[in-house]
């Protein structure tokens, strides 16, 4: 009877410290959570406060036609401070410099009032505008860039501008190399997959910006299929930079290979007789047609003066460029015109876009020349080179060749230099 007691006596103890065990651990638990839940609430509560005192950032594009003082309006500056802005930045930079497709970078206090606005006035220099209470502030800082000298090596798989871009770089660099092999190589309709090229450039970097711009291309390799073109940059007579073989021959010929700079289906060529898709009659054709869609950019195929710059019939859009050497180009069906009459054109300008006006069966350009009285094919025209390197020129030549082209062989940075700190300009207030 005693035993049996006894163990009834152990077992409740058992159970009365079990039970206080279960109880100390869930409470614990229990106090653990409140704690968390503490604590994420503090965590959600400081970020909220953050939040509601941090700086909001804002970018605006210049767009073509828009005044200073409009996109500070754009912006949210009251017209006031705008007019204020305007005032200071004037002895500092010039509003009317603006360049469509930059951006003004706005940064506005939580609580609305505007802190500062940077642009960008170069590749290493901004301009930087100050709120110091009651007066605005203008500097044009130099920025701390670098330049770096570098090799790119690319195979193309689709287009020159999508492999430029798989190595990292921007397009601008693809335009710059098909400007150089321009004379010789047609990039709407040369480039085929596999082709290889190489550039030894200088790249120029500012920290905090993603978008590297670009100096001076040394050299310069496009492999065509199995054809090598070869580019090395020095100085024409009048001291002009400008590019040549490795055996010193100009690249630059009396007209560029194409009024397009990229790539473009030929669907019509030069013809004496060819069934016209509109009238549905056979005609002579003089010119090439290239098959594009409406705004697709158009250049001038060589140096000149326009002849004519309106509309004419069946040509639509039409522009007329007369040579130094008897030739006439001509650019018809175009959607706009940038040249007016009388006006001088570079070769490789931008003299308007393409189109479908005037008789016409869908967006094309119909480019023609003429040589006199007669249009000619340009398609199969012998293109007349420039001048090769001067004689007393050629050992300075060969030096620069021989210092760049073995530099192909090796990609990757092979200098760099820092840009020297410049004093900003002193402050401009508007008092």
């Amino acid at each position: 009877m005693k035993r049996s007691a006894l163990r009834i006596s152990v077992i409740v103890i058992a159970l009365v410290l079990i039970g206080a065990s279960f109880f100390v651990r869930t409470s614990a638990d229990a106090r653990l959570r409140s704690a968390e839940k503490t604590a994420v609430a503090e965590s959600a509560a400081a970020a909220a406060i953050t939040r509601q005192h941090h700086d909001v950032v804002s970018e605006i594009k210049v767009r073509p036609g828009t005044n200073f003082t409009e996109l500070l309006l754009s912006a949210n500056v009251d017209s006031e401070s705008a007019r204020r802005i305007t005032e200071v930045v004037r002895p500092v930079f010039k509003p009317r410099s603006l360049k469509a497709g930059q951006k003004l970078v706005f940064t506005h206090r939580f609580d609305g009032v505007l802190k500062s606005i940077q642009y960008r006035t170069g590749w290493d220099s901004e301009l930087q505008i100050a709120n110091l209470g009651p007066d605005f502030t203008a500097t044009e800082k130099k920025l701390e860039a670098k330049t770096e000298t570098v090799v790119v090596k690319g195979t193309l798989e689709s287009s020159l501008f999508e492999s430029v871009l798989d190595l990292g770089e921007t397009p601008e660099l693809a335009v710059r190399l098909a400007e150089i092999f321009a004379f010789d190589l047609d990039f709407y309709s040369d480039p085929q997959p596999g082709d290889t090229f190489k550039l030894v450039f200088e790249k120029r970097t500012v920290p905090g910006d993603d978008s590297p711009t670009y100096g001076r291309i040394f050299a310069a390799e496009y492999v065509n299929g199995t054809h090598p073109y070869t580019a090395v940059l020095f100085r024409e007579p009048n001291g002009h930079p400008a590019y040549y073989t490795a055996e010193g021959k100009s690249l630059q010929k009396a007209f560029l290979k194409s009024p397009l700079k990229f790539a473009a289906r030929v669907s019509s060529h030069f013809s004496r007789r060819r069934f016209h898709p509109v009238a549905h009659v056979y005609r002579p054709h003089y010119g090439t047609d290239y098959a594009v869609g409406v705004g697709t950019p158009v250049q001038a195929i060589a140096n000149g003066r326009i002849a004519f710059s309106g509309y004419k019939g069946a040509n639509g859009n039409l522009i007329v460029i007369k040579h130094n050497n008897g030739y006439e180009s001509y650019y018809l069906h175009l959607s706009r015109r940038f040249v007016r009459n009388g006006q001088n054109v570079q070769q490789g300008q931008r003299i308007g876009l393409t189109g479908m006006t005037g008789l016409a069966s869908g967006p094309h350009l119909d480019f023609r020349l003429k040589r006199g009285s007669a249009f000619v094919d340009f398609e199969r025209l012998k293109l007349p080179p420039a001048n090769p390197v001067d004689k007393h020129d050629l050992p300075a030549f060969y030096a620069e060749r021989d210092k760049w082209m073995p530099m192909l062989q090796a990609p990757g940075v092979l200098e760099t230099h820092q840009a020297k700190n410049v004093e900003p300009a002193k402050p401009a207030s508007a008092d």
